[in-house]
């Protein structure tokens, strides 16, 4: 599966459905869904700027979304009109790329991994446990989780 590693606190407001417009310099044909890998390094202005604790989950992948289109911005106004989407302060680079989100789904349990730069592939290993009653257990435990979220 591809994934994309975007610094914190952007991660975080992707997987939570507060970012819906993710904006990159290059553009890209890949439309789907993909994992958001947190990076290790946190951007701190921007937590002070949207008011975050720093205490955010890093080196690691951390949910999912998807991309379904690129909006192009020629000009600083366009992304200003779209700032409440990406939620990016007053840094502009001309022909910068939004990267449409959609789908959005924070993992419970962050999954550690090495980010690369771009969209990059990550095969999820299979799980390595073997016994059955745990697994019985884990599967359980998020059927719980999932009904009582629902409820």
């Amino acid at each position: 599966m591809k994934c994309l590693s975007v610094s914190q606190p952007f991660a975080e407001l992707i997987v939570s459905g507060r970012k819906t417009i993710e904006l990159r310099r290059w553009n890209t044909g890949f439309r789907g869904e993909f994992l958001i890998h947190a990076p290790l390094k946190i951007r701190t202005e921007d937590c002070k700027r949207l008011k975050i604790s720093y205490k955010l989950t890093t080196g690691a992948i951390v949910g999912k979304a998807e991309l379904y289109g690129v909006k192009r911005y020629d000009s600083r106004k366009e992304v200003n009109d779209d700032r409440q989407s990406h939620l990016v302060g007053k840094k502009f680079q001309d022909g910068a790329y939004g990267f449409m989100l959609r789908n959005f789904k924070s993992f419970r349990i962050p999954i550690p991994w090495k980010g690369q730069l771009g969209f990059f592939d990550v095969d999820l290993p299979k799980t390595k446990i073997r016994n059955k009653e745990i697994v019985s257990g884990i599967i359980d435990e998020e059927y719980r989780h999932q009904w009582i979220g629902r409820h």
